[in-house]
């Protein structure tokens, strides 16, 4: 993403910058937040505008089962979905342990008790998700990113979906080609400013590379990288 706010340390596990907290404020129409911030998080400034375009764009999250919000940050992103499915338990994580804590203590905060704010290493491999919502890591490059998302969305339940927002200048066009031609459904959900919001369904298991090909073994390392 474009913002500069956070620096390269919100990539970090345990980011170096010094503390200074601060505050965001969630205003959409049918979400009102006010979100604990700090340096060294992704946009700690602002509600980072490609995440707003996400949020104003999807359909309703599933109402129960398991939501994931994939580099949550202080928690935007996964406290939308958890207000708009309470009954849903919705995994929030993150490589940035600083943006997991946040993030819990912003959904404690607000009385939703039913995020799941976690390092990306610790969430239980059996776990599979009706929908992934994300503001992905797109400057961690290519081979990092495509390992990130094999990662993830191999996790989707069938008949769930992925809803990702990427610049269009940071490839997002040939991020829909490459979902595509690696068997998860993709379209296009909305194009508002600079932003497109895609829609990657979950893909049949026919679909799954052979054990051992190339996109096999770049999933495997896939443990920490962030949002962005």
């Amino acid at each position: 993403m474009t913002s500069k706010q956070a620096g390269a340390q919100y990539f970090e596990e345990r980011p170096g910058a010094a503390a200074r907290p601060g505050t965001v404020d969630v205003l959409l129409a049918d979400v009102h937040l006010r979100l604990a911030t700090d340096s060294g998080v992704f946009s700690p400034g602002r509600l980072d505008p490609g995440t707003r375009v996400l949020l104003e764009s999807v359909p309703p999250p599933p109402q129960d089962g398991d939501l994931l919000d994939l580099g949550c940050g202080y928690g935007p992103i996964a406290l939308t979905m958890a207000s708009r499915a309470p009954s849903a338990t919705v995994w929030a994580v993150d490589v940035n342990r600083r943006s997991v804590e946040l993030c819990a203590r912003n959904a404690q905060a607000v009385g939703l008790d039913k995020v799941r704010s976690l390092h990306v290493s610790e969430v239980p491999p059996d776990v599979r998700f009706a929908a992934i919502w994300s503001n992905p890591a797109i400057r961690i490059g290519k081979p990092a990113l495509h390992a990130m998302l094999t990662q993830w969305l191999d996790r989707l339940a069938p008949g769930g979906a992925a809803y990702l927002v990427v610049q269009k200048h940071l490839g997002a066009d040939s991020l829909q080609r490459w979902l595509n031609d690696q068997g998860w459904p993709t379209d296009r959900v909305t194009s508002r400013t600079s932003y497109r919001v895609l829609r990657a369904a979950a893909r049949p298991a026919a679909a799954h590379p052979a054990q051992g090909s190339p996109t096999d073994q770049a999933a495997r390392p896939a443990t920490d990288e962030q949002e962005h």
